[in-house]
């Protein structure tokens, strides 16, 4: 889907009340052309937990038997990741964040969950604590939402869609 497309989607949906994010929910990149695209799945990425409106982990991946777990949202890799996505897309590179995963395992939340005004609309976000990222939502459905990943630096947008987990 271009840009343009998930925009024009996202602005005809319906937004979302804080409350609606509580759960566990699994994470699939929507591909719009955005210099991000593929990164999140190529590393593991599962989704994001919303324990309460106050305690958000905003980054799960998978361990090596597939369960969830939260990592901590990392500044340091953030300008790399902006200016040269491809590094990030390297064997190296993969092998290293593989390696390192239980390391990142957050042990405190790493976002919260706010009302912002988005494209003119009034939705829930996940704002993180130590990122410049701001992650708005539009409800699909019942059990999905489509999700623009707002990051200063990064003109296009980064879309997603989160499902509900039924087991989290």
């Amino acid at each position: 889907m271009s840009a343009a497309g998930v925009l024009a989607l996202f602005d005809s949906l319906d937004p979302v009340a804080p409350a609606e994010l509580v759960g566990r929910w699994r994470g699939a990149e929507l591909p719009t052309g955005s210099r991000l695209d593929g990164l999140l799945p190529l590393h593991g990425w599962w989704g994001k937990e919303v324990l309460d409106p106050e305690t958000v982990h905003p980054l799960l991946f998978a361990d090596r038997s597939g369960r969830p777990h939260p990592v901590a949202p990392w500044p340091a890799p953030l300008g790399l990741l902006r200016r040269a996505p491809g590094l990030a897309r390297t064997p190296p590179a993969r092998a290293a964040f593989a390696a390192a995963r239980p390391l990142l395992r957050a042990r405190r939340p790493g976002a919260r969950v706010r009302t912002v005004t988005v494209r003119g609309v009034a939705t829930a976000a996940i704002v993180y604590d130590a990122l410049p990222v701001v992650d708005a939502f539009r409800r699909v459905d019942e059990r999905s939402l489509l999700g623009l990943m707002d990051m200063r630096g990064l003109d296009e947008p980064f879309a997603f869609v989160l499902v509900r987990d039924p087991e989290g």
